[in-house]
């Protein structure tokens, strides 16, 4: 197969292509990606951690809660006890009753049944403290889903910025061939008529392969950056087309503020709840070093089938509770030696704290810098769409006067070749300045932390 025909049978096959995706695709803006964004994993991970934290603080307020405990136990056992000393441990069970002075073998029943409420009726305000933290820590899963669902909300924005960008480099990657195409026809026809040589045909046809090498280049690189919009909304890259709206045609022509307060953004709202999180920490310490009083009441029933005398009773005989009693007191714990512990868990809590603080001032400041940045890009980006549409028409002139001269004889096929990259380049250039115009106030409000002024002056 010759080259053109072979050129002509790849182009019709991506024309194909292209005509049978764009005819079962809806179109898709970018304030309809940003809104199905929302759907993404990562903020129903985020949300759920809020829940979480919601929960905790239920679980924080039922310490003022009174406890109650029950309990029931059967038993065969001997009956020999002795005096003396045991210390404390969870390996011999307890014994109670009179020193028989016996080593007997028989067992008898033995049964218990009881009640414990215990209650503490002030505390220095430890559980309050407790409840503040988990307070805190809501707050702080909160602020997270809603750093997370803004950094969502602004990549999915950025990629179908980019969506666009390379589908208006597709465009130019076309307009390219369709102009080597008519290079190759007018280069033959002077060819055929003995007026060029044969090799300006093979130059011509070279840029022709170069032309179509830098389309499936464009092409591949829209696919990438359709995928990356498809995992951000959840659609797949088969049912949807980016729709640009006004976006190529107009610059926006909303005001930039500059005065914004970087504070609100997202992620400096986190981190801000983040050093409230652990200050509350902090404070939780500071009331742990406390007493602990516990007011305690108590009905219990015990039955036994041994007797004070030595004998025993027989058949069920204390497998029921058969002795009762009732109490009421009141207890106070006092940890004396928890102190240097104490001390060095608010040094640590104090010293994490003052790490959030100069986090705090770091992600302020890179906000700034994201800001000025983003500000100066605004202004060099609509200097750039302003001379553009110049640019191209001037390379358009250029690549009619080099065509003209080439048929002419007076200029060679390398010189017609370069003027049509450079028309090329002045078509990229124009396609994509006033994009970059868009895209540079996005990341202006990105670092503001609002993107709703954007949104709504691209759905114009």
């Amino acid at each position: 197969m010759s080259a053109h025909p072979r050129h002509l049978a790849l182009l019709l096959l991506l024309g194909c292509v292209v005509c049978a995706q764009q005819s079962s695709q809806t179109a898709l803006t970018i304030e309809q990606a940003v809104s199905r964004a929302g759907q993404f994993p990562s903020i129903t991970a985020a949300q759920e951690q809020v829940n979480a934290a919601a929960a905790g603080i239920r679980l924080a307020r039922t310490s003022y809660l009174p406890s109650v405990n029950a309990m029931g136990q059967v038993n065969r056992a001997t009956r020999n006890n002795v005096f003396g000393l045991l210390l404390p441990q969870t390996v011999i069970p307890n014994m109670s009753g009179p020193v028989l002075g016996a080593n007997n073998t028989t067992t008898v029943w033995g049964s218990a049944a009881g009640v414990l409420v215990s209650w503490e009726p002030f505390d220095f305000g430890r559980r309050r403290a407790l409840v503040r933290s988990a307070e805190a820590a809501q707050n702080r899963s909160a602020f997270s889903a809603e750093r997370t669902r803004f950094e969502i909300q602004t990549s999915t924005a950025a990629a179908f910025l980019t969506l666009l960008a390379s589908e208006q480099t597709v465009r130019v990657a076309q307009a390219s061939i369709d102009r080597a195409q008519i290079i190759i026809q007018s280069v033959k026809a002077l060819v055929d008529a003995k007026l060029r040589p044969g090799a300006d045909l093979s130059r011509a046809d070279t840029e022709l392969d170069a032309a179509m090498t830098e389309l499936m280049q464009a092409q591949q690189a829209r696919d990438v950056a359709k995928t990356a919009v498809a995992e951000f909304t959840g659609a797949d890259t088969r049912t949807f087309r980016a729709s640009p709206g006004h976006l190529l045609e107009r610059l926006p022509e909303a005001q930039v503020n500059t005065l914004a307060d970087l504070s609100a953004n997202p992620a400096a709202k986190e981190q801000a709840a983040v050093i409230a999180e652990l200050k509350s920490k902090l404070d939780v310490l500071q009331h742990t070093y406390r007493p602990t009083f516990d007011l305690q009441a108590a009905a219990y029933g015990r039955g036994s089938g041994a007797l004070t005398n030595g004998q025993t009773l027989d058949g069920a005989g204390g497998l029921a509770p058969n002795y009762f009693n009732l109490g009421v007191g009141f207890t106070v714990t006092f940890p004396l030696l928890n102190l240097p512990s104490i001390r060095a868990q608010e040094a640590q809590a104090a010293a994490l704290e003052r790490s959030a603080a100069a986090t705090y001032k770091q992600v302020l400041a890179d906000l700034q810098a994201q800001s000025k940045a983003a500000q100066s890009t605004i202004d060099q980006a609509r200097q750039i769409a302003a001379e553009t549409p110049k640019e191209v028409e001037d390379a358009r002139t250029g690549f009619a006067q080099a065509n003209a001269q080439y048929r002419a004889g007076l200029a060679t096929i390398v010189a017609l070749a370069e003027a049509e990259r450079l028309l090329a380049q002045a078509e990229i250039d124009d396609s994509l300045a006033k994009l970059a115009v868009w895209r540079a106030w996005l990341q202006l409000q990105t670092a503001q932390g609002d993107i709703s002024s954007f949104l709504k002056e691209a759905s114009r």
